[in-house]
């Protein structure tokens, strides 16, 4: 296969050279010489950084994963397109029937790559093991967590990451066996404690689903589960729309928390026009660039990773290797993935090619190129 050329970010560094494709849709050598961050951007070459990891993705194109059928199809294609390369499915908080139909569907593309579209590692149930009282956008059919649902699910298409809420009757004492069992979990939408989200982690929790959003949040004489996200966490999600979070508070977390990386929580409304949309059994609207429930609850995002990665270094003033570490390579870190999110022999060839402004110029899914 024809080798890209180009300003090659390894995990090293930047490199100007090339980046060599095997037959097995792996990266067979990246070859080249050192050179600077700020060369790398002003040089005129083009930039090859490891493609996007987005471990919490509802839609896109008009399209909602609790749909089922081809719907996730539309969504991996449309977030390949901004150079997103591997995603999660998200779910949301729904009567058991509907989670059964949606992982049915799931099944095919968590098996086996599709063609011009994200490969979907697996899913991400966030909820229904949520508080009733952190709903944000998810509808109301919250309940504690039940292991018998979890591995009827699972059996249908891979939970690679739970999100629950600790103080739920009974989520607590799952989440030492949901660990063992080889499960991910976060925490989110919360009421807890500092102290019990503090208690979680201990057990194994392992990250935080949209930091900041639908949880406890941090006083200084009750810190929530932000403050134990902030003194504690590893890992955490954060949505760098700059309208779920103020870039301050992102800035806070960034110096808190090593490995915090970006998710677009996006919609179906993603890539469409204004206008009305399903979020599994809510209907959104899209306007001024977010997207909400009709009381005007954030509900969901339209962003894509792309966005993400220049809002990280245009806004909030991040190096590049930084921002693309973010967008990727921690998120590949959290799932326990080496071969994805870095550039280097013997990784997925996950590639997003990028112009001097960071806008996407060509995207390769193990190896193979996206139709842009």
């Amino acid at each position: 296969m024809t080798p890209l050329h180009g300003n090659i970010l390894t995990p090293a560094g930047f490199i100007q050279g090339s980046l060599h494709f095997g037959a097995d849709g792996r990266i067979a050598g990246v070859t080249g010489a050192p050179l600077s961050a700020q060369a790398a951007r002003d040089n005129g070459q083009p930039l090859l950084l490891p493609g996007f990891i987005d471990l919490h993705v509802h839609g896109g194109a008009g399209h909602d994963i609790m749909e089922g059928g081809e719907a996730a199809w539309h969504v991996a294609h449309l977030h390949a397109k901004h150079g997103t390369t591997s995603l999660l499915a998200t779910t949301m908080t729904a009567p058991q029937v509907d989670l059964d139909a949606a992982f049915a569907a799931l099944a095919p593309l968590c098996a086996a790559p599709a063609p011009n579209a994200a490969r979907v590692l697996g899913v991400h149930l966030e909820g229904p093991y949520i508080s009733e009282a952190r709903l944000g956008a998810q509808p109301p059919f919250a309940r504690p967590a039940s292991l018998a649902e979890i591995h009827r699910l699972n059996a249908l298409a891979p939970i690679r990451l739970i999100t629950l809420a600790p103080e739920v009757g009974g989520n607590d004492a799952l989440i030492a066996e949901l660990v063992r069992e080889g499960f991910k979990v976060q925490l989110g939408h919360t009421t807890g404690s500092y102290e019990q989200g503090v208690a979680a982690l201990r057990c194994g929790a392992t990250g935080f689903t949209h930091l900041f959003n639908a949880m406890s949040p941090l006083h200084h004489r009750e810190p929530g589960m932000v403050g134990a996200a902030l003194a504690h966490a590893e890992f955490s999600e954060l949505i760098p729309d700059l309208l779920h979070v103020h870039p301050g508070a992102i800035r806070t977390a960034l110096r808190a928390i090593p490995k915090l990386y970006c998710v677009t929580d996006s919609t179906a409304a993603a890539g469409m026009p204004d206008g009305d949309y399903k979020l599994g059994r809510h209907t959104v609207t899209k306007c001024m660039g977010g997207v909400r429930l009709a009381d005007g609850t954030l509900a969901g995002s339209v962003l894509s990773m792309d966005q993400a990665l220049r809002n990280l270094v245009d806004t909030l003033g991040l190096d590049l290797a930084d921002a693309s570490r973010r967008v990727s390579t921690y998120a590949a870190d959290h799932l326990g993935l080496t071969d994805r999110g870095r550039l280097q022999a013997g990784a997925w060839a996950d590639v997003v090619q990028l112009d001097a402004a960071l806008q996407v110029q060509g995207v390769w899914v193990q190896g193979t190129a996206v139709a842009m």
